[in-house]
């Protein structure tokens, strides 16, 4: 059987990672049970509750989905590089954990959980089944290392593991069988290739040395990189409705009208704190774009757009329209181009390079983007685990060194959730800024209305 190495993208994310900077990204999922399935157990005794249900119908089905079996090591060859293996010693109870933290709002134990690394001894993601204040209350959070998914890829993991789930599978990328000869007949088209990947990498290096350095950042968005890497999340779901209204009546798209709501909560949210009034061409957002072409493949498949965010524009629509107007640049030049596709520069990288460069260009995310504003889209259907439904699915993003704030949103069954994590010595007030993008979107419908 062939070795299957990581991809240049997902060795990168490996090899970036530190202790106070997990590269994991995570899930909410807050589950809704209408009522107790049993009055007893087995013996007469008293019947599991809702989380403990959940937590072994996780640990039962996570043996019989392979891409949560593998495990990542370093191999001999090529030098610096790693692939993936299978775990020979695999044992449930290592990444299924049932969690009783006394807490009523699961994003606020789900803020040190994110803040620790997964092992990376072993298959790297971990589900943890937050026990709500009664039997029949649970929420569970996932973390994928970002090495094995991105956010399309997480949610296939995370779908095997419920019922019924929807038809997103996860398998490895099959390594074609060469053939003698093979690699010689290609040559001329590979050396074609490379030139062309050549220029590409030399049009998106000169893409970041023109998207500016980080000058005029709000204070706020900005983390002490040597600091122990506490984490905090906080969560909002918005009604899709108001969204759309919005989006009708001021033209563009349902994620122009996301990304503004974040613009103007960030603007609103320093206004109340008593920072300065933004100036400037406001902090530059990285916009992940997917490039896959279907949500079953492992691994990831990232490009990416840089945004400025307008935080000095006080009138609202004008915001947006600016927000419109730039990513409808972005858009034309296509996300193989332009300063947010530098995650396709890992490419162009030696494994060597990853393993022994990953530290730096950890350090070096502050001088490539500001904040992470990403989307995770969600099917149209409705999940379950044990019979509960789930209500809410906050998705959580990683936090680069020396940066504060990482926002993510998906839509669910008519509902927008914002999944904020970030830095919490930075940003100890994280749930004033969830509540400045409630009210930030009901200035928008005001203003359409």
């Amino acid at each position: 059987m062939a070795t299957e190495h990581l991809s240049p993208l997902d060795l990168a994310f490996w090899r970036i990672e530190s202790a106070a900077h997990p590269m994991h990204l995570g899930a909410l999922a807050v589950f809704h049970t209408a009522g107790p399935t049993a009055a007893a157990g087995p013996a007469g005794g008293a019947a599991p509750g809702a989380a403990e249900r959940a937590a072994a119908l996780l640990a039962a089905r996570c043996a019989a989905v392979p891409g949560l079996r593998r495990r990542i090591r370093d191999v001999l060859l090529p030098v610096g590089a790693a692939a993936w293996s299978p775990d020979p010693a695999f044992d449930p109870a290592r990444h299924v954990f049932l969690v009783r933290t006394g807490e009523t709002d699961p994003q606020t134990a789900a803020g040190p959980l994110m803040a620790r690394p997964l092992d990376r001894e072993l298959p790297p993601w971990e589900a943890h089944v937050l026990a709500g204040p009664d039997p029949e209350s649970f929420a569970v959070l996932f973390k994928f290392h970002h090495a094995l998914a991105d956010g399309l890829g997480a949610l296939a993991l995370a779908a095997a593991l419920f019922d019924e789930g929807p038809a997103l599978r996860t398998s490895a990328r099959p390594v074609p069988e060469q053939r003698a000869g093979s690699a010689l007949r290609r040559l001329p088209g590979t050396l074609a290739a490379r030139v062309q990947d050549v220029g590409q990498a030399l049009e998106i290096g000169a893409a970041v040395a023109r998207s500016g350095l980080p000058l005029g950042v709000p204070a706020a968005l900005i983390a002490d990189p040597s600091g122990k890497g506490t984490r905090a999340v906080a969560g909002l779901a918005l009604d899709l409705d108001e969204v759309n209204l919005v989006r009708k009546a001021a033209g563009g798209t349902v994620n122009d009208v996301l990304i503004c709501v974040v613009a103007g909560a960030l603007r609103r949210w320093l206004e109340e704190r008593g920072d300065p009034a933004p100036t400037g061409p406001g902090p530059r957002a990285l916009i992940p774009v997917s490039r896959r072409g279907r949500a079953g493949a492992g691994g990831n498949r990232l490009s990416g757009y840089l945004l400025r965010l307008p935080l000095a524009e006080r009138d609202p629509l004008l915001r947006l329209d600016r927000i419109r107007a730039a990513m409808d640049r972005n858009k034309d030049a296509g996300p193989a181009r332009g300063a947010g596709a530098v995650a396709l520069l890992a490419d162009h990288v030696h494994p060597l390079g990853h393993r022994l460069g990953g530290p730096l260009v950890a350090q070096a995310a502050r001088l490539l983007f500001d904040i992470l504003v990403t989307s995770v889209p969600l099917p149209g259907l409705t999940f379950t685990l044990g019979g509960s439904r789930v209500r809410e699915v906050y998705p959580l993003a990683p936090l680069a060194s020396g940066q504060s704030l990482a926002v993510a949103v998906s839509t669910y069954k008519g509902t927008v959730h914002y999944g904020l994590v970030a830095d919490a010595a930075a940003v100890p007030d994280l749930d004033a800024l969830a509540g400045a993008l409630r009210a930030e979107l009901d200035v928008l419908v005001r203003e359409v209305s």
